[in-house]
């Protein structure tokens, strides 16, 4: 069944705010496999001009992909989670994410395709800080593979 086309374009609410840590940071860092000192050294952020340690660029991830799922969990789209593959991620950054940003994700729907009985799914999450300041949107596209034929 195809998604519900009325849903593109629709936003839902802010998620609470995530206080992005040190901590976590260095966690993420460890488990991509990346080891630039500014996303452990605090010094050596500053050496690059940021007030703290900064988060590899796909950490925001993990928040704009659990905001998504409010969106498909939502059960007026229609959305068989259980047939859902990611397909594309792309972020596109004001600034880097710092220890100690206070962030909230809005999400909207920004496209509902079928191809090939596929439903491809595009969610943008807008990520804001504290003050309100846009940081990062990340698109998550999803893709709900066509059922199989009995």
């Amino acid at each position: 069944m195809a998604l519900d086309q009325s849903f593109v374009g629709r936003t839902y609410p802010p998620t609470p705010a995530y206080e992005v840590g040190r901590e976590k940071i260095r966690e993420f860092a460890e488990a991509v496999g990346d080891a630039h000192p500014a996303y452990v050294d605090p010094e050596a952020a500053r050496a690059l001009g940021h007030a703290d340690v900064i988060a590899p660029p796909t950490f925001v991830f993990s928040i704009t992909y659990r905001a998504a799922g409010v969106v498909v969990q939502d059960p007026q789209l229609g959305l068989d989670y259980s047939r859902v593959v990611h397909g594309d991620q792309k972020f596109r950054y004001v600034r880097p994410v710092r220890a100690g940003d206070r962030l909230t994700v809005t999400s909207t729907v920004e496209s509902i395709k079928s191809l090939a009985g596929n439903d491809v799914l595009d969610i943008r999450g807008d990520v804001h800080d504290e003050a309100g300041e846009l940081v990062v949107t990340a698109v998550t596209k999803l893709v709900a593979r066509a059922a199989e034929e009995a």
